[in-house]
């Protein structure tokens, strides 16, 4: 089959432009895939983070055409799609600014159009989320999910959706696990303590106050690292640190992680913690299975289901600080338990491969070529 895709890819960062990196390489191995990439993602004064861009690193063949605030840029992009003339446009979707600019283009694509649904409802909702997505979802002809809530958020919004719930894939481009001490020295922890992770962008839904608030009471022998780059003010969360007894035992490395620094953080950790207030499934959460770590998360969104009956580790029975604290304590203070859980991670690794997820994807996308349009 011959794909268009269209979405950001490097040298956008994040967990996004990855994800569709790794799409774009994975299913290049059995399809002919053309890549189509933003000029303009978001505007800066509108974008929470200190740039959009990676440091360092390979971009992608994809021509930038889709800036999403100029709608002659949309018909150029849509034009261009066209004379490429694709069997299917991917067309992967994950908040509702997005909306307008692929639904137009997914109108006036020329084949059918799969959405690639992260979100349907983005984990920071406004009144307006509803509407656009609505407009986008009528302009797809079939969609894939990559989690049982998502799919639910799709079915309210579009009863009669065509849709493929698949998994969010293990992220193989962080490279290999590195030994325990030697990630630990790296990043000045001591090797001796229980290491807790948070990791990623740090937004207000993901729930850090609540983790720095179970840390408070854990015993002296844990550590916590928080990796990842602030949306917004680390005020809230400084206030908290400052007033913890342990806070020597917590270490800051408050900037975006380069994908080639990604494999120390969590082959320091002992257990990932996912203190998320609302979820879908978790990109870390795959990240985590790739380096073999048992994770910890709250009973919301997709998590349980990817966390609690995959036995990769322990659901919290809430999502506040004492329901985190507790969880952890119940996967680090057991050791039978933590040994159950590293061996379910191995086994979720290799279900939760790129082959299998970009197969049945292109499996799925054949069976809307039979879509009239």
């Amino acid at each position: 089959m011959k794909f268009a895709l269209l979405s950001c890819l490097p040298p956008y960062r994040g967990g996004i432009s990855q994800f569709n990196a790794n799409l774009l390489a994975e299913l290049g191995k059995w399809h002919d895939m053309k890549a189509f990439n933003f000029s303009r993602q978001y505007p800066s004064c509108l974008f929470p983070g200190k740039t959009q861009y990676a440091e360092a690193g390979a971009s992608v063949d994809a021509p930038a055409l889709l800036d999403t605030l100029n709608p002659f840029s949309w018909r150029r992009t849509a034009r261009a799609i066209r004379a490429a003339a694709p069997d299917v446009v991917i067309l992967p979707y994950w908040m509702s600014w997005f909306a307008l600019p692929l639904g137009f283009v997914a109108r006036r694509a020329g084949c059918p159009v799969l959405g690639l649904m992260h979100n349907v409802i983005p984990h920071e909702p406004h009144w307006f989320d509803g509407p656009l997505t609505r407009y986008f979802l009528k302009g797809c002809d079939g969609f894939v999910t990559l989690s049982e809530p998502v799919k639910e958020d799709l079915l309210a919004l579009k009863a009669d959706a065509r849709v493929q719930t698949l998994f969010h894939p293990a992220s193989a481009q962080f490279g290999d696990p590195l030994p325990r001490e030697e990630a630990a020295a790296a990043l000045g922890l001591d090797p001796g303590k229980k290491t807790l992770l948070f990791f990623g962008l740090i937004r207000d839904y993901k729930g850090l106050d609540l983790l720095l608030e179970a840390f408070r009471e854990l015993p002296e022998e844990y550590q916590l690292v928080v990796a990842g780059e602030p949306y917004g003010s680390f005020d809230k969360y400084r206030r908290i640190l400052d007033s913890l007894p342990g806070k020597d035992r917590v270490r800051l490395f408050l900037s975006y992680i380069p994908d080639a620094e990604v494999g120390r953080y969590f082959s320091a950790a002992d257990a990932v913690v996912l203190p998320y207030r609302s979820a879908t499934q978790s990109g870390i959460g795959a990240i985590a299975c790739h380096f073999g770590v048992p994770m910890v998360a709250t009973p919301v969104g997709g998590l349980p289901d990817e966390v609690g009956a995959r036995g990769t580790g322990i659901v919290a029975e809430g999502t506040e600080p004492k329901n985190i604290r507790e969880a952890v304590l119940q996967l680090l203070e057991d050791k039978v338990r933590y040994d159950g859980c590293r061996e379910a991670v191995g086994v979720e690794k290799k279900r939760l491969g790129w082959e299998a997820f970009a197969k049945q994807l292109g499996s799925f996308a054949a069976t809307l070529k039979q879509v009239t349009l």
